[in-house]
Parts: C-alpha cells; sequence; structure tokens
C-alpha cells in the first residue's frame, strides 16, 4: 500500500526541519491526504484504461470489462477474449495492445508484481517492459501501491511547479534540474512528492 499519513508526516518535517521553504509552506498549507492504490497487475491495467481518456470515460471502460471478463479477473481470461469483443468494452487498438503485453508478461512471470526489485531503479525497469508504460508511471505504481518512501517522478509537470512554488523559483526547473534539487531530501523524496502535489493544487502558496 502507498504512504501513509504517519509516513506522509513523518517524511515532510524531516525535510522541513533542514530546509525553512518547506517549513513555511507547510504552515500554510498543512498536510496532504495519502494516495494509496492496491498493489498488483490490476492497478497497472487501470492506469492503461485510463490513459489520455476522461475519467468517466476509463470508468466506463472498467466496468466494461468487469462486466465482461468478471471482477478481480486473472490476466489469462484478458487474453483469451478477441480484438471485438475487448473493442466492445471501448479499449482501442492500442490500449488492446498495452493491456495484453502487460497481461502477456505476468502471465511468463516476467512482470512479478509481488516480488519487483527492492531497488527502485531495478523495479521501474521491469515495469516499464509492459508496452505503453514509461518512468512515470511506474514511478506512481510505485509510490502509490507500494509506498515506496524515495520515489521521485522529476518528470512530472505538477511536480516540476510544486518545486518552483516550495523553494520560490522564477520558473519551472526542467527534469534534471528538479531531479538535483531534490537531492538534499533523500531518503524521503516520496514523501515530498506527494506534498508539492498538495502544494500544486492549493491557492495559499
Amino acid at each position: 500500500m502507498g504512504l501513509s499519513a504517519a509516513q506522509l508526516r513523518q517524511g515532510i518535517d524531516t525535510v522541513a526541519a533542514i530546509e525553512p521553504r518547506i517549513a513555511r509552506a507547510l504552515a500554510l498549507v498543512g498536510y496532504p491526504e495519502p494516495r494509496i492504490r492496491p498493489t498488483g497487475y490490476m492497478t497497472m491495467l487501470r492506469t492503461i484504461v485510463g490513459q489520455q481518456v476522461s475519467v468517466a470515460a476509463a470508468s466506463s471502460m472498467w466496468s466494461k470489462l468487469e462486466a465482461e471478463l468478471g471482477e478481480d479477473f486473472a490476466p489469462q481470461e484478458l487474453l483469451v477474449r478477441d480484438f471485438d469483443t475487448l473493442r466492445a468494452c471501448g479499449l482501442s487498438r492500442q490500449k488492446q495492445g498495452y493491456a495484453r503485453s502487460l497481461c502477456e508478461l505476468v502471465v511468463a512471470g516476467e512482470v512479478d508484481f509481488d516480488a519487483l526489485p527492492d531497488d527502485d531503479e531495478a523495479a521501474i525497469a521491469e515495469l516499464v517492459q509492459i508496452k505503453g508504460i514509461g518512468r512515470w508511471s511506474a514511478e506512481i505504481y510505485l509510490l502509490f501501491a507500494e509506498g515506496r518512501p524515495d520515489i521521485w517522478p522529476a518528470g512530472d509537470l505538477a511536480v516540476q511547479e510544486g518545486v518552483a512554488r516550495l523553494l520560490d523559483l522564477e520558473a519551472r526547473p526542467a527534469e534534471k534540474e528538479t531531479r538535483t534539487l531534490a537531492e538534499p531530501w533523500r531518503p524521503h523524496r516520496g514523501a515530498m512528492a506527494i506534498f508539492t502535489w498538495h502544494c500544486y493544487n492549493n491557492s495559499a502558496l
């Protein structure tokens, strides 16, 4: 599961103790709510279904998939359905390709969501084998589902903008600079990522 409220507080408080600008922002906006998703391939499949569509459209597709395949369906159930059946559930040819890639890798044991490598970079490398899953999606899974404490999605535009606000920067930093700026925050960058999203969505900053 993702980082708990207590873990978020501990991580943010630790960074705030060494960075006055973080402490000032924390006093203004308070602590973020936890962001928690279930572990397992289903969470990654929902990510694929939700790519580049509205929340409502993604929810509709997921409901149709569950109606066709059953709740908590095994990856094999998706693999035995033909193109037209999955198309009727709303999955485009591209989404079907990504979903099949995920399910095939899980069935083959090449991606094991119950035993991803402990090393974050190794875990990311395993997840990006899945078609349609880039570094950002892998990082979000590891942060929200597994609660890994030092995941830092520096390529996320909202994280970059949140860092700019937190540190009073004149412009939104690029990915490389965002990664560099967060080095002093190790090993609490996961909590800080969630805090930057919280700040990005808060008009007090």
